[in-house]
């Protein structure tokens, strides 16, 4: 038996690409070596799984750093607003959370996973579980998919999307790279993106503060010469390992490129408090703080501008007691505290692994990829599409965003052209 489509890989993606190429009269196959489909779909968004962001085109493409212009294209056929659409078509009532992130009702990514997988059954997509490709021979009318087990399932196109390197517990290993290379593709460099940050300040080392959490900081990564290179507004948490939370994560690629580019093992990140004030603000609240209450100890008058964990941390930095009193306080010290609310500065090494990264950065080449297909350039009836692209975004719904877009364009380009040869 021939198929007009053969999709390989069951996330995002190649669940949209094999809805969608069926939806357009293709005869589908869905392959995944995984025994589950929809995996990383599952534990998104913490279980609850954000299926889109509702920021407009423009603003969305700015929150897909790698390569989000390459978008628009795909976009203009099938967008944010498309994949609102289609779930709540599909009986999934969606609600609008902060910074635009859209989640079901039900708070439920099983529910999601659920009416994809009930899709695919209404209609006639075989799928095919547990079984890894090994390569894919490509011809020229037909393409070959070689499982692992030596059966051979031949399509007249082919859908790529089986992601990245990254969240490999979910099938993301990075198999997808070698097929598009036999296909003549160039895939970029490869780095762990949207991931936690690490450092070997002793600090970090000995865990002080581990757990703690700064909410509303803008962090910010340095060249040498102390200019910023990227800041990120929003929350962090301090890790065993360094710095984790959304604001660290949108940051941690361009720490990689940083460390990359600069050709050095550390880079300055810096951490400021007071986003909304500058230090000579910040230093006039302190002083007006502590002469309104001249008798008692710095750390009680001080207390709630920043969690007192932290406060603590920052004062023995500054080399002030903490049972401290204004009327012992020179004014030096009290703009030592303010310069570190403002810009208290890590070593940060890198990052943790792809492995351990949400997101992977590089992949397949755009040059090479048709925008308004996303067919390749090079081999005819081949198609890509979610993160074994070079794209990727920050967390939010931004990558989501691209994949269900990409693999919709990609699963009716291919239903198109199947039609064709």
């Amino acid at each position: 038996m021939i198929y007009d489509v053969a999709i390989i890989g069951g996330g995002p993606s190649g669940l949209m690409a094999a809805i969608t190429a069926s939806q357009n009269g293709a005869n589908c196959i869905l392959i995944d070596k995984g025994n589950k489909l929809g995996r990383k779909l599952a534990i998104s968004g913490g279980g609850r799984c954000n299926v889109t962001n509702v920021l407009p085109d423009e603003e969305l493409i700015d929150h897909i750093p790698g390569n989000g212009r390459f978008l628009y294209s795909a976009f203009s056929i099938f967008n944010n607003q498309s994949i609102i659409q289609f779930f709540e078509s599909l009986g999934v009532a969606l609600k609008e959370e902060d910074k635009g992130r859209m989640f079901p009702v039900s708070n439920s990514a099983k529910e999601v996973v659920q009416v994809l997988l009930n899709q695919l059954d209404k209609l006639n997509v075989t799928t095919k579980k547990d079984s890894p490709v090994k390569t894919i021979h490509y011809g020229d009318s037909t393409h070959t998919v070689t499982l692992n087990t030596g059966e051979n399932i031949i399509a007249r196109t082919v859908i790529i999307a089986v992601g990245g390197k990254s969240v490999p517990q979910t099938g993301s290993t990075g198999d997808g790279y070698a097929w598009a290379k036999k296909a003549g593709h160039t895939v970029t460099d490869l780095y762990p993106t949207e991931v936690p940050l690490t450092s070997k300040e002793p600090f970090i080392k000995e865990r002080v503060l581990q757990g703690l959490s700064l909410r509303d900081i803008v962090i910010s990564v340095l060249n040498p010469k102390g200019k910023t290179i990227k800041s990120h507004r929003w929350d962090i948490i301090f890790t065993h390992q360094g710095i984790s939370g959304p604001a660290a994560l949108r940051l941690s690629q361009f720490v990689v490129k940083a460390l990359k580019k600069f050709k050095t093992k550390e880079v300055t990140v810096t951490i400021d408090s007071f986003p909304n004030e500058n230090e000579e603000q910040v230093f006039q609240k302190l002083m007006k703080l502590a002469k309104d209450s001249p008798k008692r100890a710095i750390k009680t008058v001080w207390k709630g501008i920043v969690p007192e964990r932290y406060l603590h941390f920052l004062l023995e930095k500054a080399g002030i007691p903490l049972d401290q009193t204004y009327a012992h306080l020179p004014n030096q010290d009290v703009r030592n505290v303010a310069k570190l609310l403002k810009a208290f500065p890590i070593q940060v090494n890198g990052t943790l692994s792809i492995e351990k990264a949400f997101i992977t950065g590089g992949g397949v080449s755009l040059k090479e990829i048709v925008p308004n297909t996303m067919g390749s350039k090079i081999m005819p009836g081949l198609y890509f599409c979610g993160e074994v692209l070079d794209i990727h975004g920050y967390t939010g719904g931004f990558n989501i965003t691209a994949a269900f877009s990409t693999g919709h364009v990609a699963g009716k380009s291919a239903a198109e052209y199947s039609t064709t040869v």
